[in-house]
């Protein structure tokens, strides 16, 4: 598990570079940290103890009072000794010491051609650093090793400060995320449409937070083992839905196949067929992949033989099969493409740009979600033409 970890840890280095290299690239406007130091008084803290942070970017114009807070990607750690690793990291997912400014594109932009639906709301990023995608709360501190895992109390902490400054007088809230803030969106969001009164409208979209509970290429579930471990690491069986923990075991709660059938919130999901994260993590990981047989081809979809299509084609069924497993509450929405990515709400050019291999009858990613949210049509979009995985 030792390698398969350190990959995952490669993995999302990359993406956080790559997100700095693209904002500097595109000259993106950073917004400042908030640090909430009141929040260490209720045990409201991140992996190190340190005070939970956010970024808030004020609305405007008639979207004052309208909400979006997203949670931010990050992965998890599911043993004492990577969550140790995981609150020394330079990229703040451990502790809001060592935190870096995120920029505000795609869903987040303030700029109404880029962002036509939210451009001018309030828009929060929730900085992560407990490692359990918001579920954590333990007691007790391993002041041994100065762990705490409070990722529940942090994504409370967080809202209750945003409902002071004027959240709780929302007409509009959207609870976002990407990745791990994905599914975190998803396990949290009858938890955030509890903040607010019946009267206001509250919906939930997880990007690239969608992993399903499928078959490995040995033919295995070696992520299972890996979410019980976090869940029973970070005490998170209390906050996840109790119609779930009561009739499984609280680590499949962790899967949104099973975990979604007891939210009512609707909920969109925006996730790739052929996620590149669960391409590498669940599919091909190292326990399925000792010899790196899949190696090429999933570094470069130019190096796959048909057989490994093939295979790529069966995941993406089982992909499917799993979203529809997840009930068919009428209030849901979805846009799953084939593209080879890994989240796609964050970015500008995957948000709003248009290339056909990206739309769904005609719609672009933010058009199906501003639709859905606003009630202006179902949206239910499945890629049935790009049947492969492509790049976008």
């Amino acid at each position: 598990m030792a390698t398969a970890t350190a990959g995952k840890w490669l993995r999302y280095t990359i993406l956080i570079v790559s997100v700095m290299l693209f904002s500097k690239i595109n000259g993106l406007e950073g917004v400042g940290i908030t640090i909430i130091e009141s929040a260490v008084a209720k045990g409201a803290v991140c992996l190190d103890g340190s005070p939970p942070a956010y970024q808030l970017d004020k609305g405007f114009g008639d979207g004052v009072n309208n909400w979006l807070v997203h949670m931010q990607w990050g992965g998890w750690c599911h043993t004492v000794e990577n969550c140790v690793e995981r609150k020394s990291m330079s990229n703040g997912l451990g502790s809001s010491k060592l935190m870096f400014e995120l920029d505000f594109s795609g869903i987040l932009s303030n700029k109404q051609d880029l962002n036509p639906n939210f451009y001018n709301w309030n828009r929060v990023i929730m900085r992560y650093c407990d490692g359990s995608s918001f579920t954590g709360d333990v007691e007790e501190v391993d002041f041994v090793n100065n762990l705490y895992y409070r990722g529940a109390r942090v994504f409370d902490a967080i809202n209750e400060e945003l409902m002071s400054f004027g959240m709780k007088d929302a007409q509009n809230a959207l609870l976002t995320g990407c990745s791990a803030g994905g599914l975190a969106a998803i396990l949290n969001c009858d938890k955030f449409r509890d903040f607010f009164p019946s009267t206001t409208r509250v919906k939930c979209v997880p990007d690239a937070g969608y992993f399903s509970h499928v078959k490995d290429l040995s033919g295995e579930y070696h992520l299972e083992e890996y979410y019980d471990k976090i869940v029973t690491l970070h005490g998170s069986t209390k906050r996840l839905p109790l119609g779930c923990t009561s009739t499984m075991k609280p680590g499949l709660c962790f899967y949104p196949q099973f975990v979604m059938p007891f939210i009512s919130t609707p909920i969109f999901i925006l996730n790739s067929a052929y996620d590149t994260w669960q391409v590498y993590n669940i599919l091909t990981s190292y326990e399925a992949d000792p010899n790196g047989d899949f190696t090429k081809c999933k570094t470069n979809l130019n190096e796959c033989s048909t057989s490994q299509l093939n295979r790529l084609d069966v995941f993406r069924s089982d992909f499917l099969k799993s979203v529809s497993a997840s009930g068919n509450n009428a209030s849901n929405g979805m846009f799953i493409n084939t593209c080879y990515t890994h989240c796609q709400s964050e970015t500008q050019s995957s948000w709003l740009e248009n290339p056909a291999s990206r739309v769904l009858d005609d719609k672009t990613i933010s058009e199906g979600v501003g639709d859905w949210f606003y009630d202006k049509s179902e949206v239910r979009k499945i890629d049935a033409e790009h049947v492969l995985p492509h790049y976008c």
